[in-house]
This record gives C-alpha cells, sequence and structure tokens, in this order.
C-alpha cells in the first residue's frame, strides 16, 4: 500500500483532526440483539429422555366396563378386552455448524477487551438458533408420520392435532373457543381438561379488541406462563386457561384464508400440556463439540440436538387391538382456525 492511501486510510478512520487532538471512533461494548430466539411453547412443552429410536410408549384407549343384569341370573359374558395401544416416535436432528477463524479472532482479542465476547457470544448464539429452528418446527415440522418418517423435520404439532375446528369470521372468538373446550370435555370416553390455549399474537389482540367492545374484563391467568411473562386468561369449564402468545403459529398460506375470501387464518391451539412431551436423546439442551482445526487454521464447532414432539391422546373408534393406525381421532388436544 502507498504512503498517500495509508494515509487517506487513517483519515477515514478518524473522525477529528486538530491542534493537540485526534479522535478516532469508538463503540459501545454492547451490541444490540434483539433477533428472535425462543418461543413460549418450547419453553413450557414437557421433556423426557426417548426410550430408544423409534421412541415409543403405550396409551390405555378402552377399560372393561360392566353391564346391567337380572340380579337373579346373572351371567358371565365376557365383553369387550381392555385395549392399549402401541405408539412410536422417530427422533430428528438439529445441526448447527460454526467456525472461527485464528487470525481474525486474536486481532479482536488483541485490539481491545471491548469485544472479547464474540467468540462466546457467537457460541451461545448458536445454541439459541437451534432452539429457534427446533421452537418453530414444534408446531410446523413438515414430516407427516411419526412411525415412517418422510422428511428431516418434526412431524409438527399442527399435523399431529387432527381434531379440527373453525370460528366464521362472524361469530365471536370467545365463544367459539368455550364451545369447543366445552365440547372435549364432554366426551364419555375420556377424561379430558385442557390447561393452556396458544393463538398467533395478532389472535390475541382480536379477542382483547372483542372483549373492550363487549365490556368485559379478561380474567388474569393464575401464574406466569414463562419467567416475567403474565398473560390474560380465558375462563372456560376448564377453568382460567392462559392465551399464550406464540410467534410460531403464523397465519394460513399467504395470510389468505381457505374458507372465506378476503379474510385471514388465525390459528389457536388447545392443548393439555401434560400429554404433549418432548422425547430427547441424552439432553434436552443443545450441547457444543469442538471439532479441531482445519488446515486453514480454522477453528471448528458442531452444536447438535437429537430430539422429536410428540401429541398424545389418540385413539382409534372401532377401539380394537388389531385395528391400523389409521383412522386416530385427537382427543386431548384441538387446532382452532379463527377467520377474521
Amino acid at each position: 500500500m502507498s504512503d498517500a492511501r495509508f494515509i487517506d486510510y487513517l483519515g477515514a478512520a478518524a473522525d477529528f483532526f486538530g491542534p493537540g487532538s485526534l479522535e478516532v471512533p469508538q463503540y459501545q461494548s454492547e451490541i444490540t440483539d434483539l433477533v428472535r430466539r425462543r418461543g413460549a411453547f418450547g419453553q413450557r412443552i414437557r421433556k423426557v429422555p426417548a426410550t430408544g429410536h423409534p421412541s415409543r410408549y403405550f396409551e390405555q384407549t378402552r377399560i372393561v366396563k360392566g353391564g346391567f343384569q337380572d340380579p337373579r341370573n346373572l351371567k358371565h359374558e365376557p365383553g369387550n378386552d381392555p385395549t392399549r395401544r402401541e405408539r412410536v416416535l422417530h427422533l430428528k436432528s438439529i445441526y448447527a455448524p460454526i467456525n472461527f477463524g485464528l487470525f481474525d479472532v486474536e486481532l479482536t482479542r488483541q485490539q481491545s477487551t471491548q469485544f472479547s465476547m464474540l467468540v462466546a457470544k457467537d457460541l451461545n448464539d448458536a445454541i439459541e438458533g437451534c432452539l429457534y429452528v427446533s421452537d418453530q418446527a414444534l408446531w410446523n415440522g413438515s414430516d407427516t408420520d411419526l412411525a415412517v418418517p418422510s422428511t428431516s423435520e418434526y412431524v409438527g404439532l399442527i399435523t399431529q392435532i387432527n381434531r379440527t375446528a373453525t370460528i366464521a369470521s362472524t361469530a365471536s372468538i370467545v365463544d367459539g373457543l368455550k364451545a369447543e373446550i366445552a365440547d372435549m370435555m364432554a366426551d364419555e370416553n375420556f377424561n379430558v381438561r385442557p390447561t393452556a390455549i396458544y393463538l398467533n399474537p395478532i389472535a390475541c389482540d382480536l379477542i382483547d379488541q372483542e372483549e373492550r367492545l363487549n365490556h368485559r374484563q379478561q380474567p388474569q391467568a393464575p401464574n406466569e406462563v414463562i419467567a416475567g411473562l403474565r398473560v390474560p386468561g380465558l375462563a372456560t369449564t376448564a377453568g382460567i386457561l392462559p392465551l399464550i402468545p406464540d410467534w410460531s403459529l403464523k397465519n394460513g398460506a399467504s395470510g389468505a384464508s381457505s374458507t372465506e375470501s378476503g379474510k385471514t387464518d388465525y390459528k389457536a391451539m388447545i392443548v393439555t400440556e401434560s400429554l404433549i412431551e418432548y422425547h430427547y436423546l441424552t439432553t434436552p439442551d443443545p450441547r457444543v463439540f469442538q471439532l479441531g482445526l482445519e488446515g486453514n487454521l480454522q477453528t471448528r464447532y458442531a452444536v447438535v440436538l437429537f430430539g422429536a414432539p410428540v401429541a398424545k391422546g389418540k385413539a382409534n373408534a372401532a377401539q380394537a387391538q388389531n385395528v391400523t393406525e389409521t383412522g386416530l381421532t385427537t382427543y386431548s388436544h384441538s387446532y382452532v382456525t379463527i377467520v377474521r
């Protein structure tokens, strides 16, 4: 580099030259970082060790029930056997690679201690990035079958939960959600009690607008849903259920409603949280591995997470031991589409 170009380069870096003064750029030590990370649902979901690959469990779908008989003419006539069904889910993996160049890392450290934390921050952000991808796929994963995987993503809970309801654009959102919860609890075969409602954040605002227009005060959820976050609740036959906004519950394709022209579909998931699990391998948190130096002296790290979500609580109308997995219907959760 010529002397003239070097002087021009220094001049571009300095803010001010003057008699007895030379002002050079200084930066705040904190980097403004509001990049989206975790979702509420990913932090509340139950995490349990996987039993293997695939991970397996059983569900009771029927018990032996008695019947009325003539008290003077009792007959031993075996009826339906108790029914237990095997369920499986395949584990999935999320992988995040990150490389650090030796020269750039050492240069940053030597300039000052101002940004010496960047390597640690980038590694921590890679962990958060894996959890972000996981949280998004908990609802929206593209796979369609827990037993026979077809993609590398999760089977999203929107796919797993096949009990559905729609609240039309002219109907009350509050009344529609309450009616669906009451219908779930009226199931004579299963003891259903939903515990939370997850919604697109705009749908939460639509409920608030509806309640204000009707001059009703929304009750407060009894507890914080995650640390530092309190939300309004909905008084239902199952008690006061928290209305939890979740950014990963996106609107319908292109924001357009699939049922009403010119409208938008918003998602609401009524769930029994104790029956939704994340089956993990080794640990429910992403793990960081250092892979060593490459030929160009770049240090390689890998962040890995193994696991998959499952929404328990499905049964077949036939209730027999020999029926196939097709025809299973969710009874413990419901996927509600709000049209507005």
